[in-house]
Parts: structure tokens; sequence; C-alpha cells
């Protein structure tokens, strides 16, 4: 592990993490109260759309400003709860710590820019003009990366279930997160939601935070150094 995380007195208020969950939520809650047509209007207007429209080449669609906007916009977008509260769970599982370690506005920045950039990437791998991609999963997967690098050493909790009875056990952060890294490439291919889940930008995504928080060691530990006052 590259850096040291600051004792809880010099530890700083996270607000970024518990900000962006409650986004989530506003643009979900707030999309679920269009009647359903509206509701396909918006993620038609704000989705992040694969191969743009019918008849274009493949860079004429990039002309239009807004097909850049929506690689941030898709990210407040979900297609349902299950889609939404997978994603606010590992938002606050590695967001949190990830946060009091890079700060808020680092943070955000990740976030961001981890999440366009999975989007555009999943965009250019799929290239279909019918196809929306919508959701945080890869800004949250940029997050994971970047947890990974910043606690190669961490243990989670996990349970685990034996026989008839359920075990609670720290495991590795980087075999949980590995195991989870090799199964976004597997099913980008062959898995059971293939079609269905924009496996690439889970993987852009998390590739992303892991070069991001290795670029931002240096910032990061100087960052942490002057909330230990020295």
């Amino acid at each position: 592990m590259f850096v040291s995380v600051p004792t809880r007195s010099g530890a700083s208020l996270r607000w970024a993490t518990p900000l962006l969950a409650a986004l989530l939520w506003a643009a979900f809650l707030w999309a679920l109260s269009r009647p359903d047509a509206l509701q396909r209007s918006l993620l038609l207007e704000w989705g992040a759309l694969a191969g743009g429209a019918p008849g274009e080449g493949p860079w004429e669609t990039w002309s239009d400003p807004q097909q850049w906007l929506r690689l941030v916009s898709a990210l407040f977008l979900h297609a349902d709860w299950a889609h939404l509260l997978g994603n606010l769970v590992f938002l606050l599982i590695f967001g949190l710590p990830a946060e009091r370690v890079m700060g808020p506005w680092r943070f955000l920045a990740l976030f961001f820019l981890g999440g366009a950039l999975a989007n555009l990437f999943a965009v250019l791998v799929i290239g279909a003009p019918d196809r929306l991609i919508i959701g945080a999963s890869g800004a949250v997967s940029a997050l994971i990366g970047a947890y990974l690098a910043l606690f190669p050493r961490a243990r989670l909790g996990v349970v685990v279930p034996l026989g008839l009875f359920l075990e609670f056990v720290r495991a590795p952060a980087s075999l949980l997160i590995g195991v989870w890294a090799a199964l976004q490439i597997v099913f980008a291919y062959i898995g059971p939601a293939f079609g269905a889940v924009a496996w690439a930008a889970h993987a852009a995504g998390f590739l992303f935070g892991i070069l991001y928080a290795i670029a931002s060691r240096g910032a990061i530990a100087r960052r942490l150094r002057r909330l230990k006052g020295y």
C-alpha cells in the first residue's frame, strides 16, 4: 500500500460520496415519476446512444456536443431498482474509503471521468445504433479499480454459506476485486447477461480507476501529509 490512511482525528468530512448517492436516487425517482412514454423519451435523449443514428458514419454523430454530454448524463439513468441499488451499494463500500484518502474533488473527478470514458469505450465497442448505455456502473467500476490501487492489502468482510450456516469472514480485497474484474471480461462475451449489460464499460472503468489512482499517488501523499500537519 503506497499511501497511509490518516487517523480519525485528521480525517476530513466525506460529502462527495453521499452527494453522488443522493443525486443517483433523486434522478431515478424523478424519472420513475414520469409516464412510461416520457421515461422512454428521457432515456433516448440523455442515455449514451451506441453507434448514433442509423445511416450516420462512425464519427459523424460525435460532431453534436450533446452526444458527449450523454456520456455523463447516462450515469444518472438506471433501468430499474436492482440496477440502481447494485451501484449504490458498491459506491458506498468503495467510495467512502477512496474519498477519505483522495479528497472530495479528486474523487469526483475520478467518478465523472471514469464513468464518461467507460461509457465512451462501451459505445465504440458495441457500435449498434439501437443500444442505449445507461447507469453509473462504469463510474463505480472506476472507484473499485482505484480502491484496489489505494488499498491493495485491505480485507473486506463477506458472508460465506457453509452448509446450513452463514459464516462471516474477511477476505483480501485484491482477491475479491480480481474475481470481480475477471467476471467482467468473461461476461462481456459469453456471460448470461450478454447483450443486456455493458460489461465493456465495467472493465474500462476498472482499468481507468487503477491508472488514475497510480497517477495521483504523489498528490494524494502530499494531501495526507498536509492533513497530518507535516
